[in-house]
């Protein structure tokens, strides 16, 4: 399914501005954000969409690369990978509120300002890591608690003072009309400290950038698509704030048998010609890596579907499964021998009406259809 264009998922001509844009993106952000949709899975999808959108048309580079190519400019290759600026699609409903009021008082300028970035990770998997589940190692470059400081960002643990302009609140408040308006302090930038040694391995960071690697389990039963919460693991933060969390977004690879629809899985078994009309029986595989023997119905049309019951995949934190669906394809055969022809001949010779009824009922409507025509 091909993704709705950028510009229609905000609403927007090719030619907006950006601070109509930013509207656009504020408006429909707040509508569907999850803080204030919970459990619709379907407002979920469409704030990722929007925030996508605006993540790409805001930074003119993006923009630019899309405007020419579309969604080839962004469509990498497939094996996983790691992308940074995902906070922005997963940010509390606060995050918009601010944006138009200030900050609010539920939350530090500190907390809001210095949290580590929110990181998102492309995960391919099989259908079989799916029905079992699977441990696995991924790496990725991000932002890690500098080691040699500590994360405070000072060379010296003497080396960190109270900043004079907050007085160590990390706010600073100022009058408007009637009105007192609280900002983050724009020396200490919300951290109420200010360090007057800085670490010379992060610049007084409290970071540094780092491939990291980590360990993730995915659960059986787990979808294509699925969405899965890493908290803390996610960029660290400035002088020691709270990390950022990690999102693995999980791709299931096509599979050369089975297709999937929720628990249930589909798979097309061919059947001869001969054992359709007589009957007999068949091995199947299951998505488990077993066999199944399922028994074909003498008279068996193509289309025809059997059931086994779970055989299915495994339900997401659940002990059920769901069925498996055989769809039976009646081959017709090719490439026959003079006495295989002379055989089928005969046998369409002494065909009667009940061998084929559905040809049978079709033509005698074909039939009625012209008398009608005639009258």
């Amino acid at each position: 399914m091909s993704k709705e264009d950028y510009y229609d998922v905000l609403g927007v001509d090719r030619n907006v501005d950006g601070g109509s844009l930013k509207s656009a993106y504020r408006k429909l952000a707040m509508q569907y954000h999850p803080d204030k949709n919970p459990g619709d899975s379907s407002s979920e999808k469409k704030f990722k969409e929007i925030s996508e959108a605006y993540e790409v048309l805001s930074d003119p580079e993006k923009k630019a690369a899309y405007d020419q190519y579309g969604h080839d400019a962004f469509s990498g290759g497939s094996g996983g990978g790691f992308s940074q600026d995902f906070s922005s699609g997963f940010g509390s409903f606060s995050d918009i509120f601010e944006d138009f009021f200030g900050e609010t008082g539920s939350r530090s300028p500190r907390q809001r300002q210095e949290r580590g970035q929110d990181l998102k990770y492309e995960m391919d998997i099989t259908l079989m890591d799916a029905y079992l589940g699977m441990k696995k190692e991924i790496s990725f470059d991000t932002l890690v608690v500098c080691d040699v400081c500590k994360g405070s960002g000072s060379e010296k643990s003497e080396g960190i003072s109270s900043c004079g302009t907050c007085r160590g609140a990390g706010k600073v408040r100022s009058s408007q009309g009637f009105f007192t308006v609280e900002r983050t302090c724009p020396a200490c930038n919300g951290t109420g400290q200010v360090i007057t040694d800085p670490c010379s391995s992060c610049n007084g960071e409290g970071r540094k950038r780092k491939n990291r690697k980590i360990e993730v389990s995915i659960p059986t039963g787990v979808d294509d698509g699925s969405r899965i919460r890493l908290s803390g693991e996610g960029a660290a933060g400035k002088n020691s704030s709270a990390s950022g969390d990690l999102y693995l977004f999980v791709n299931i690879e096509n599979h050369p048998l089975f297709e999937r629809d929720g628990t249930n899985i589909y798979c097309n078994v061919p059947v001869s010609m001969v054992e359709a009309s007589l009957g007999g029986s068949v091995e199947v595989p299951t998505v488990s890596g077993g066999r199944a023997k399922v028994k074909i119905p003498a008279g068996t049309q193509s289309g025809d579907q059997l059931r086994l019951s779970g055989k299915g995949m495994p339900a997401l934190r659940s002990v059920s499964f769901g069925d498996m669906i055989i769809s039976l394809i009646v081959e017709t055969p090719t490439n026959l021998s003079e006495s295989q022809k002379q055989l089928l001949q005969s046998f369409q010779e002494e065909s009667i009406q009940n061998n084929n009824p559905e040809s049978s009922g079709f033509f005698s409507k074909v039939r009625d259809f012209w008398d009608d025509l005639k009258k």
